[in-house]
């Protein structure tokens, strides 16, 4: 069987999108962009036949499609999505899920209605330092996950000044929304527990200085908005009794970045790390993945050696969407787990915004 899937959105996670549905056996029929020019380029680089820069004529027009993806600023994944599967084909999705917690209902609902797969990118979760890890807690190794940290920040890292980011009506938030790949992965390591409480405080130092912009991201716009925060710090307690602290930044004075999750378990501790040079760049091919146990009276670490990935899960959480669809893996992640970490999100501003805990 193979997927006859669409494009929707020319960005740069196309191509990480476009390689894992190909690995899966997937077809790419069509591709849109509001930029014409994008979609053309996109599809002169897959042999993609059709280009459209409207998706509401794309999904009329392709009849045989069975899938799209959706890669454009947070704002349209609602409505982009809503559309898709109300026209009965599966989805998947750029992180964030949508703008917040009521959007990300809103998707899986319709998800639940049309009977079809909505996936998200949350592509560290594919990583396989991350899967080696889940097998540890799966197995019993690690016992029940008593708490963990979750931690991506940067020194200098805003994704452009006045872009699509930077704008809380496009984005939906600052470093909150952008890097919650350690959030979903801790969460998912702990097995999504119902979280209860919060408290949380951002930060927006640094969001007009142009020397705290990252070493990519898109280009500045002179006129565009810089309305969100660019740090945050949060502390969730769920009903099981289980604890998650949450920190983000795309600026702020750290020494330099951070992306890992750790977390004690009540027979064992761990850490998934992914590397980076000075410069911000990734190298993962140093990332780390430990176990931390106590044996014969003595502590004991140990390190869990996997294949590097470039691509940091990204391919293969594609792939992974391409073969849910087809019946043969289960997917990597569900709407159900999308809306507990946007609830988290939103709890997490709110908090901020109060200056007090807040009930979720």
């Amino acid at each position: 069987m193979s997927v006859k899937t669409g494009i929707i959105g020319a960005g740069g996670m196309a191509d990480f999108h476009i390689r894992g549905f190909l690995q899966a056996g997937a077809k790419i029929i069509a591709v849109t962009s509001r930029t014409k020019a994008s979609a053309q380029t996109l599809a002169e680089k897959y042999g993609i036949a059709s280009v459209y820069t409207d998706v509401d004529e794309m999904l009329s027009r392709e009849k045989d499609l069975d899938a799209v993806t959706i890669i454009t600023p947070n704002k349209y994944h609602k409505e982009y999505a809503i559309k898709a599967l109300n026209a009965g084909l599966h989805v998947f999705c750029e992180k964030p899920p949508a703008l917040n917690y009521k959007e990300t209902v809103q998707m899986k609902n319709a998800a639940e209605k049309a009977d079809k797969i909505l996936m998200f990118n949350f592509n560290n979760r594919a990583r396989s330092d991350s899967i080696a890890m889940s097998k540890y807690i799966k197995d019993g190794t690690v016992g029940r996950i008593n708490s963990a940290q979750a931690e991506w920040t940067r020194r200098t890292g805003i994704p452009g000044f006045g872009s699509w980011f930077t704008n809380k009506e496009l984005s939906g938030g600052g470093p909150v929304i952008d890097l919650l790949h350690m959030a979903d992965l801790a969460l998912s390591f702990m097995d999504f527990p119902e979280p209860e409480y919060i408290l949380a405080a951002t930060f927006s130092d640094f969001s007009s200085d142009k020397t705290f912009k990252g070493p990519w991201g898109i280009p500045d716009n002179e006129k565009g908005i810089n309305n969100v925060e660019t740090a945050s710090h949060a502390f969730v307690k769920f009903k099981s009794g289980q604890v998650l602290f949450l920190r983000s930044s795309w600026a702020e004075m750290n020494k330099n970045e951070k992306c890992h999750v750790t977390f004690q378990g009540d027979k064992a501790g761990g850490l998934v790390e992914r590397q980076f040079q000075e410069d911000g760049i990734d190298n993962t091919s140093i990332d780390i993945c430990e176990l931390y146990t106590h044996e014969n009276g003595l502590p004991v670490n140990r390190k869990i050696v996997t294949e590097p990935d470039s691509t940091m899960g990204r391919v293969r959480n594609a792939a992974n969407f391409i073969m849910a669809a087809k019946g043969e893996e289960k997917p990597f992640n569900t709407p159900e787990q999308a809306c507990i970490l946007m609830k988290i999100v939103d709890g997490l501003y709110s908090s901020a915004e109060s200056g007090g805990p807040v009930k979720l």
